[in-house]
């Protein structure tokens, strides 16, 4: 029989989840060259050109694309672990460790929303109306200050999932492999995603494969928004509900409306309103509950990123309890 491979390296623990969320507070996102997402997507443009001249520019190709970066990024780090476990087991777990810091980001999306606010309350709509253009795919040129705010809200809802909780969860329930296929997936969404007529059918996968993964999370978020806002103080539990419940699928797509609906409920503040894309108003309809005021005020923003500081807190607590249980 041959020797038994020992997966314990790759293994999750509360030590590196704990560790992992203390280097994003104090240092945010690391930023250098050989950051893994942006070697992920590099690795995935190189695919991608070999596939088209392939002629596999369909869903075979987008599926094909899925299989060779889980090669890629998932199996040959996770191989290179064990293996440098077998000697030099403190150098595995801190690469383990660099890993989960490196693909879990939330000092950065607030920072992001911070720069919104800081250019607004120095009267800057210019430069907020820019940076928030950094964080959404719609016009920003008609927003005025309190759209900007709305907006800000929004997309640290939304991102919270994809860039947090989803991550953590992830890593929790499979280990560092799950951590590394969620960031392949949410990779190829980013970047392959689109229903345009280039990417429609070669993006399809990607962006199927994001959807499934963040399903889970998406609710497991709307339920600790709710508990988060029987804690904070000028939230309304009970809105959290009722607005996530009923309103998340206002917002396109199966995950994101979750988080949007219930942040708005919560805070007892009216997100989204009149958006345009390309010139065109697509869209007036206002999330939340009807009689509340319209989010746009820099209280609103500052109360935002407190409600979603207590969500956070409140998720690693229970991944670490799992972990503990589990593990």
């Amino acid at each position: 029989m041959g020797e038994e491979v020992d997966l314990s390296s790759l293994a999750p623990t509360s030590s590196i989840v704990l560790s992992a969320v203390a280097l994003d507070a104090l240092f945010g996102d690391p930023v250098y060259p050989l950051h893994p997402v942006r070697l992920i997507g590099r690795t995935l443009s190189v695919f991608e050109v070999w596939l088209r001249q392939a002629r596999l520019d369909g869903y075979i190709g987008g599926c094909l694309l899925l299989l060779f970066l889980s090669g890629v990024w998932v199996i040959i780090p996770c191989v290179l672990i064990v293996e440098v476990n077998k000697y030099f087991p403190m150098v595995a777990w801190a690469v383990h460790l660099f890993l989960v810091y490196s693909l879990i980001a939330l000092r950065d999306l607030l920072r992001h929303g911070w720069v919104v606010e800081s250019a607004l309350r120095r009267d800057d709509i210019a430069g907020a109306r820019h940076a928030v253009s950094l964080l959404v795919g719609r016009d920003t040129q008609p927003m005025d200050a309190a759209a900007c705010r709305r907006a800000v809200i929004e997309s640290l809802a939304e991102n919270l999932v994809d860039g947090f909780v989803s991550p953590l969860f992830w890593y929790a329930l499979v280990g560092l492999p799950g951590l590394l296929l969620f960031k392949v997936v949410s990779t190829m969404d980013s970047m392959v995603g689109y229903k345009t007529p280039r990417y429609l059918r070669f993006g399809w996968c990607g962006a199927r494969s994001d959807d499934l993964m963040n399903w889970l999370p998406a609710r497991l978020t709307w339920i600790v928004m709710i508990v988060a806002a029987c804690v904070l103080p000028g939230t309304s539990a009970a809105k959290a509900f009722r607005i996530g419940w009923c309103q998340h699928s206002i917002v396109p797509g199966p995950n994101s409306g979750w988080s949007e609906a219930t942040i708005a409920g919560a805070l007892q503040r009216r997100l989204v309103g009149p958006i345009w894309q390309n010139g065109q108003l697509v869209t007036s309809v206002w999330l939340g509950d009807a009689p509340d005021p319209e989010a746009g005020l820099p209280d609103d923003f500052t109360n935002a990123c407190h409600f979603l500081i207590i969500v956070s807190a409140g998720w690693i607590a229970i991944i670490v309890i799992f972990l503990a249980r589990s593990w």
